[in-house]
């Protein structure tokens, strides 16, 4: 994972709290489980020490992404954030031209990206067909369903 990922202040400290609790409550609860499982007996046909140590496999693999997706990732703050232009962390009021229906979305990483709350990642389709694009433009936005046409209202914080 090479490509740096932004995100807001907040996305970075959940991410950080995840990995201590990872590496402190999560760890040692699995180091614990294998200890157990290797107490009752032979390892060759013991189903619980192999599911441990399966377990354990998981969550160091979880521990050593979260690792690199922290070491690449760089904070957005927003009193850096050009509001002429739609970027991530911005919110972009758009209008399906077809339809008329208005939205409202905040373009966030992929950490942060929840749709049921208006958060799209900046990598999805939405996100890459609205970045750099100013109030007026009409974004098209690649869907199954065939191209969307969308006018840009307004960009906020």
């Amino acid at each position: 994972m090479s490509d740096v990922m932004y995100v807001s202040k907040e996305a970075f400290e959940k991410m950080r709290e995840e990995l201590h609790h990872m590496k402190t409550v999560e760890r040692p609860a699995a180091s614990r489980a294998i200890a157990e499982a290797r107490e009752k007996g032979d390892l060759r046909e013991n189903a619980e020490y192999d599911a441990a140590k399966e377990a354990q496999g998981i969550l160091e693999a979880k521990m050593a992404l979260l690792e690199s997706q922290i070491a690449s990732s760089r904070i957005v703050e927003a009193s850096e954030i050009d509001t002429s232009k739609v970027s991530i962390l911005t919110k972009v009021t758009i209008t399906n031209v077809a339809t008329k229906k208005t939205f409202t979305y905040q373009i966030v990483g992929e950490k942060e990206a929840d749709l049921k709350s208006g958060k799209v990642s900046v990598s999805s389709p939405i996100g890459q067909g609205l970045l750099g694009k100013t109030i007026g433009d009409i974004a098209e936005v690649k869907a199954p369903t065939g191209v969307l046409k969308f006018k840009v209202d307004n960009i906020t914080i």
